[in-house]
């Protein structure tokens, strides 16, 4: 990754890959979304409600791949000084965050009808929850200091603590007595799911990942070209603080 560790090479890199990536989001999606609109059959018992989850599945996906990716950046940053490591933190905190916000509320509107209720406080719920938590956390403190290095050293720190909190959603369902159902996708037993609903699923998933890394990129771009305008700026202010004395010497 180094090799990419140059801002103008990244964005050079960035450029061209870009419109690939876009232009495969739209086809995941649409693909995706004709599949589990149209090709896949309603389930026996929840009847076409089932569909909710081709978004809310893949979002909850996302969201604890996003901050797995948050917290291998913060590491590299910590611990390697990789240069665009802080820009991708930075990048994906607000997209984790989306993604939680969409899996708990998809979430709440398929638990109603399931279980009667919007929401419990069972632990697949909860810790999921405190994901959201951490990425708002993330964000504030990546800004709740006028040195930005140490708002970005603050921030990294909280994003390698909150690892702690991924196995422990995993795992939730595993380990107490929870409403949320088992996992049907990666399990010990296989998957446990219909292949008529798998492709469905799968694909709206591709979707999702590809939508992911055009984000982030997209971000990073942004920030990037932000950080150099804010240098120009400065460096601008730094010519002309001389002119400035002068004056205020004459006058």
């Amino acid at each position: 990754m180094h090799r990419f560790a140059n801002p103008g090479r990244f964005l050079r890199l960035a450029n061209r890959i870009q419109p690939w990536l876009k232009a495969l989001t739209l086809l995941g999606f649409a693909l995706g979304f004709y599949l589990a609109l149209i090709g896949s059959p309603p389930d026996y018992q929840q009847g076409d409600t089932v569909r909710i989850m081709y978004i809310h599945v893949p979002a909850a996906w996302m969201a604890l791949f996003t901050y797995l990716l948050l917290g291998l950046s913060s590491a590299s940053s910590l611990i390697w000084r990789h240069p665009l490591a802080d820009v991708a933190a930075e990048a994906m905190s607000p997209i984790g965050a989306a993604f939680t916000l969409l899996a708990l509320i998809t979430g709440s509107l398929w638990g109603k009808p399931m279980w009667g209720t919007y929401w419990v406080w069972d632990a697949r719920l909860t810790s999921f929850l405190l994901l959201f938590f951490l990425y708002l956390g993330h964000m504030a403190l990546l800004g709740a200091f006028d040195d930005r290095s140490r708002g970005q050293r603050s921030a990294a720190v909280l994003a390698l603590v909150g690892l702690i909190n991924l196995p422990v959603i995993k795992f939730s369902v595993d380990w107490w007595n929870t409403l949320h159902q088992p996992a049907s996708i990666v399990r010990a037993g296989g998957i446990s799911i219909d292949p008529s609903m798998q492709w469905p699923l799968f694909t709206m998933a591709a979707a999702f990942h590809c939508f992911l890394l055009a984000a982030v990129i997209e971000r990073m771009r942004t920030l990037l070209l932000e950080a150099r305008l804010r240098n120009q700026r400065l460096a601008a202010f730094d010519r002309l603080q001389p002119g400035v004395r002068e004056v205020g010497a004459g006058e």
